[in-house]
């Protein structure tokens, strides 16, 4: 047994997956999510915890033109989600879970904000680029 166990309730970890900016960073995004999920006996939150990644995700690179990052984090029982990218401005929100089923945009805030009751962005200096952090909370405990 290691040291420290993954799938204890009340250890904390924080992950950081730096991305480019290219549609498939969403995929590879979404796998890494679900192995750090799968690892730390989370597997509950899995379907809510991919679907909200994708979207933030989805919006960083869809929205800005450079460098990215999906960061996975468990802190006194929550679990965080956040995507950071390089455009400074805050995320617009306009979007509605009953645009058209065919809709290409359109519903990823309004789908975090549906599976969250905490979420949020914030200006952020990361990795030497400006840009801002939005991120999400989830109840992991």
């Amino acid at each position: 047994m290691p040291a420290n166990d993954p799938t204890d309730p009340n250890e904390d970890w924080d992950y950081t997956l730096h991305i480019p900016n290219d549609p498939r960073a969403v995929t590879t995004s979404r796998h890494t999510l679900r192995l750090i999920l799968t690892m730390h006996g989370l597997t509950a939150l899995l379907d809510t915890a991919e679907l909200l990644a994708t979207e933030l995700v989805s919006n960083a690179v869809r929205h800005t033109k450079g460098p990215a990052a999906l960061r996975v984090r468990r802190r006194s029982g929550a679990l965080w989600l956040g995507a950071w990218d390089t455009d400074p401005e805050p995320p617009r929100p306009t979007g509605r879970l009953s645009e058209p089923a065919d809709a290409e945009e359109g519903r990823g805030l309004a789908l975090v904000r549906a599976n969250t009751p905490v979420w949020g962005w914030q200006p952020s200096s990361r990795f030497g680029h400006p840009g801002k952090y939005v991120w999400c909370e989830l109840m992991a405990a």
